[in-house]
C-alpha cells in the first residue's frame, strides 16, 4: 500500500502531531508498505531521505495559549498536484485535516481515499479561522473524507462539532522499547531526594506555573524534595525563575530546559512521581502513557484528555485544574508512600503495553483497509447503477 502521511505542522519542530506521524511512518515502513510524509519544514530532514516531501514554509503563529507553526501561502496548490499526480496514493491521511494551508489544501486537491486524525479536544484547528469562510470550506470538502479517527473520546466530541459523521477512536501511542524502565537515570538527580518531574512546552495551557506554587507547600512538608522542570520555552520561564528565587526555592527548582529525545526515558526514571498540571486543551495525554511506561506514578489534573488515560487511584492521581493546593495535597500524599508510588507505577507499566506503537500501528493499518474496502464497494454499485 502507498500511503501519504500530511502534518500541517512543521516537521521540524517537535510535537505531539510530528511525533505521532512519524511513528506511524516507522512502522509502516516496517510492515512493508511505502509512505511518504509530507509536511512543512523550517530545515532539511535528513532521517527520512526521500521519504519526505516539504511543502511550504512554515510561519510562527500565535493560537489559543500555544504557538502553531504552519505554511500561510495561499500559493501551494501547484505543488501539491504535481506531488499527488506523481506519486499516486492508495491512502492519504492528513492530521487535523482541515487545518489551514497545507492539510485543507492536500484534501481539495486529493482524488484517493482521504482518512482524517483529530488530535485537539479544544482551540481551533482550521475551524474558526476567517469564519464565514472557513464554514463554507470545511462544507465543501468534507465529502472527500472518506474515513475519521479521534486520538480520544475528547478529539472526537470536539470535532464532531464541525465535522459530523462516524468515527474511529485510535489512540496516540508509545515506543515501549524507547521508554523502558530499565533506562539509566540522570546522575547528577540522584541524591536522595524526592525528585517531581514535569515535562513539557513552557506555556500557560501546560500548568507549570500552578505546580511550582505547590511545590512551595510541598518543600515545607517534605524539605527533602526536588521539582525538575524539563520542556522548552524561554519568556515564561524567565517569569517562573523570578517566582522562585523570590521563594528562595532556587536550590530545589531545576529548569533544565529543552532535553533531547534519548534523555526523556532517563528524566521520567529520575523522577519519584511525574506531575501533569495542564489546565485544558489535551485530548490524550502521551506523557502519562511515557511515564507510566518507565513504571511511574503519575498526579495529573482531572481534565477530559488525561481522566481518559489515568485510573483515578490505581496508576495516579487526579486533581482539579488550577488548584495549586490540591496538588501539593496529591503530591504530598504519594510522596510519602514508597509503597503506594510502587503499586501505582507497577499498574501503569501493564496500561502502556496497551498502547505500544506496533499494536497502534496495526489499528490504523485496519482501519485503512476496511476504508477501503467500503469505498470499492461503494464505487462498484455506482458502476452498476450507471
Amino acid at each position: 500500500m502507498k500511503i501519504a502521511l500530511v502534518s500541517p505542522y512543521d516537521f521540524a519542530h517537535p510535537g505531539g502531531v510530528t511525533n505521532h506521524i512519524s511513528s506511524l511512518e516507522r512502522h509502516f515502513t516496517r510492515m512493508g508498505h511505502e509512505v511518504k510524509v509530507i509536511a512543512p519544514a523550517s530545515r532539511a530532514i535528513p532521517d527520512f531521505g526521500d521519504r519526505f516531501i516539504p511543502i511550504g514554509k512554515p510561519r510562527s503563529i500565535p493560537s489559543s495559549d500555544s504557538i502553531i507553526r504552519i505554511p500561510i501561502s495561499l500559493r501551494l496548490g501547484p505543488t501539491i498536484k504535481e506531488v499527488l499526480g506523481r506519486e499516486n496514493f492508495d491512502i492519504i491521511h492528513l492530521h487535523e485535516p482541515f487545518m489551514p494551508m497545507l492539510c485543507s489544501a492536500v484534501l481539495r486537491f486529493s482524488n484517493t481515499t482521504n482518512i482524517g486524525t483529530f488530535h485537539a479536544c479544544q482551540g481551533k484547528p482550521g475551524y474558526n479561522w476567517g469564519k464565514p469562510i472557513s464554514t463554507w470550506m470545511i462544507r465543501r470538502r468534507v465529502h472527500k473524507l472518506h474515513g475519521r479517527i479521534a486520538v480520544s473520546k475528547a478529539a472526537m466530541n470536539f470535532a464532531k462539532k464541525y465535522v459530523p459523521g462516524d468515527y474511529e477512536i485510535i489512540p496516540n501511542g508509545i515506543d515501549l522499547e524507547h521508554f523502558s524502565p530499565d533506562v539509566t537515570p540522570i546522575e547528577e538527580f540522584c541524591d536522595g531526594k524526592l525528585n517531581i518531574l514535569f515535562l513539557g512546552r513552557l506555556e500557560f495551557r501546560k500548568g507549570a506555573n500552578y505546580l511550582i506554587k505547590a511545590f512551595l507547600e510541598i518543600k515545607q512538608e517534605i524539605p527533602n524534595s526536588r521539582l525538575i522542570v524539563v520542556g522548552p520555552g524561554t519568556r515564561l520561564r524567565k517569569r517562573y525563575e523570578k517566582w522562585v528565587k523570590r521563594h528562595r526555592l532556587e536550590d530545589d527548582v531545576v529548569f533544565v530546559g529543552y532535553a533531547a529525545y534519548a534523555d526523556v526515558p532517563r528524566y521520567y526514571k529520575t523522577a519519584d512521581v511525574f506531575c501533569a498540571p495542564a489546565t485544558s486543551r489535551e485530548s490524550f495525554g502521551i506523557v502519562l502513557l511515557e511515564a507510566m511506561a518507565v513504571g511511574k506514578p503519575i498526579v495529573a489534573t482531572n481534565i477530559e484528555g488525561y481522566a481518559g488515560v489515568v485510573t483515578q487511584g490505581e496508576d495516579g492521581l487526579l486533581v482539579p485544574p488550577q488548584d495549586s493546593r490540591a496538588l501539593a495535597q496529591a503530591l504530598i500524599s504519594l510522596m510519602m508512600d514508597e509503597s503506594l508510588r510502587e503499586q501505582m507505577g507497577a499498574k501503569g507499566k501493564l496500561k502502556a503495553r496497551d498502547y505500544s506503537w506496533k499494536l497502534v500501528a496495526q489499528r490504523v493499518l485496519d482501519y485503512y483497509t476496511r476504508v477501503l474496502d467500503k469505498s470499492r464497494g461503494k464505487d462498484s454499485a455506482d458502476l452498476k447503477s450507471s
